[in-house]
């Protein structure tokens, strides 16, 4: 090819994929930056400071929403998960039985509190229970009761995420411990399951965070004062009021403790991944 052929031949023109990302970046920080400013802008922040920022009644919420209202947040969930827990190493444990009504029992019973709604869950527990088992209380009165519905919703999914890390778990750690004289029992009690909790936690963990928000729905079995959750103790004193702002620190609250456990499962999802390396 002659010289005067090259000088015809038409320069390759545009952007390389480098500087193409680099444009896209800038594109879309300049349309996060307009939209915050425009919100900044046509917010009535007049308005939000007096409906959410009223620090006189941010005041009057303490220590109660503390000692009271997060304690007993923190109560229900802690006991909803244990129950869920137990629960679920049971379904888990049925779905890999070898007897087949088992199976099909765990598999029922995971599909039908896996698709209903938490809120229908208490319902049945606060409610439906008491018809079905007339003069029967269910123990520790609302605490109880909350456990129970938190661990029958909890229960479904715990089942799944535990049947998963046994499975998880190399066949020949089973078959190391058969070798060795151990029964099935006690190489899954001493061997699988331990190994099988380790890959499980942080999916566990992140179950733990969607059971804290779920203990909101206490409202629906009927709680005393004393017995109030954080989304029931800012609602009362909102209607109280005739204000958000106790709705806003009970939500702050909620952050308070889900914030570092997302993180917490953030931590161990990125060791757990390591490990795999």
């Amino acid at each position: 090819m002659s010289g005067a052929d090259t000088q015809l031949q038409p320069r390759k023109s545009g952007l390389s994929r480098r500087q193409k990302r680099a444009v896209s970046r800038g594109v879309q920080y300049v349309v996060f930056v307009a939209a915050v400013i425009a919100f900044a802008m046509l917010a009535d922040w007049g308005q939000l400071k007096n409906q959410f920022a009223q620090w006189d009644l941010v005041k009057q919420m303490f220590p109660d929403v503390i000692t009271l209202a997060l304690k007993n947040t923190v109560l229900y969930t802690m006991s909803g998960f244990v129950v869920g827990l137990v629960l679920g190493m049971v379904i888990a444990l049925m779905r890999l039985s070898s007897v087949g009504p088992y199976r099909w029992l765990a598999g029922i019973y995971i599909e039908i509190f896996r698709g209903l709604p938490a809120l229908l869950i208490f319902v049945f527990v606060g409610v439906a229970v008491p018809l079905a088992f007339p003069g029967t209380e269910i123990p520790g009165g609302t605490y109880g009761k909350v456990a129970l519905a938190l661990g029958l919703v909890s229960a479904a999914y715990m089942a799944e995420t535990i049947r998963a890390g046994i499975q998880a778990v190399p066949k020949g750690q089973m078959e190391a411990a058969r070798s060795l004289g151990f029964s099935h029992a006690r190489a899954m009690v001493s061997i699988i399951i331990p190994q099988a909790f380790r890959i499980v936690i942080p999916p566990l963990t992140n179950e733990l965070v969607l059971l804290f928000k779920d203990s909101s729905l206490v409202l629906f079995l009927g709680v005393t004062l004393e017995e109030r959750e954080l989304t029931k103790f800012g609602r009362d004193l909102a209607s109280q009021t005739a204000n958000s702002t106790p709705i806003l620190v009970a939500g702050l609250c909620y952050l308070l403790v889900t914030v570092p456990l997302g993180f917490v499962v953030r931590r161990l999802e990125a060791k757990a991944g390591e490990a795999t390396k």
